[in-house]
């Protein structure tokens, strides 16, 4: 993207703002509308039925995650070129971070899939009682969270990062970095309490949904203010002088 004229990073934090808002309704649609409505934790038999039932809903869940990881992809390029200026080198991190915990989750997208695969009649899975095929496609499901929560230690690092860049900014408000800062470390709190001790994680979790917060305010930020043009220019001007591409 060319971030020459005084308006591109304006616009590139407005598209910005509209990209991570897209993220934002399709996680809350996906993971608590779909997945919170349809899948009854300890029970095989209830999600299969629920399932079957809005199946539809099922599969609109997940394409619309499907989507929205899509979007992270320019998301998160632009957020590279509106920090590089700040620091090459940490904005390189934020894409890392950012597009292997997004390949994660896609590739764990495989596990939601697979209970529309084995809820079907099908000929291949005829040697499968309906209860083995019930707890195989919960297993899967439970198998998407784990995938989830591993991503998630790579967003809680996408986060602390793009907070680090933003205290070093010049152009964005300091208190959305300090936001950033407490939801990534509900992220990685939540993720690794998962695998060492589930029990915690789940009196967790509702502390990680109050730390959404901070990603719904940087979205809004992105949206209504941009970033500051005269500061962001200012900034990029002494970046170049330095020897950084902007």
């Amino acid at each position: 993207m060319n971030t020459t004229t005084e308006e591109s990073p304006l616009i590139q934090a407005r598209i910005a703002g509209l990209l991570y808002l897209i993220v934002i309704i399709g996680g809350i649609f996906a993971e608590l509308y779909v997945r919170g409505q349809l899948v009854v934790s300890g029970d095989a038999a209830a999600t299969a039925r629920n399932i079957l039932q809005h199946e539809t809903l099922y599969r609109a869940g997940f394409a619309t995650e499907l989507f929205y990881l899509a979007c992270n992809v320019p998301l998160t390029l632009i957020f590279y070129n509106l920090f590089k200026i700040v620091s090459k080198r940490l904005s390189l991190m934020v894409v890392f971070y950012s597009l292997v915990g997004t390949a994660i989750e896609g590739a764990s997208l495989l596990a939601h899939y697979v209970p529309l695969a084995l809820l079907r009649p099908s000929r291949t899975l005829s040697g499968f009682t309906t209860e083995q095929l019930q707890s195989a496609a919960y297993t899967s499901l439970r198998i998407f969270e784990s995938g989830f929560a591993i991503a998630l230690v790579f967003f809680g690092c996408f986060c602390l990062t793009l907070a680090v860049l933003i205290f070093r900014s010049t152009f964005f408000p300091k208190f959305i970095g300090a936001l950033l800062v407490i939801e990534g470390l509900c992220y990685l709190l939540t993720s690794f309490a998962r695998f060492l001790a589930p029990a915690l994680a789940a009196r967790l979790f509702p502390f990680l949904l109050a730390s959404a917060i901070a990603e719904i305010s940087l979205c809004l930020w992105l949206l209504v203010m941009g970033v500051n043009r005269e500061r962001w220019t200012a900034q990029a001007s002494a970046a170049a002088l330095h020897g950084v591409a902007v």
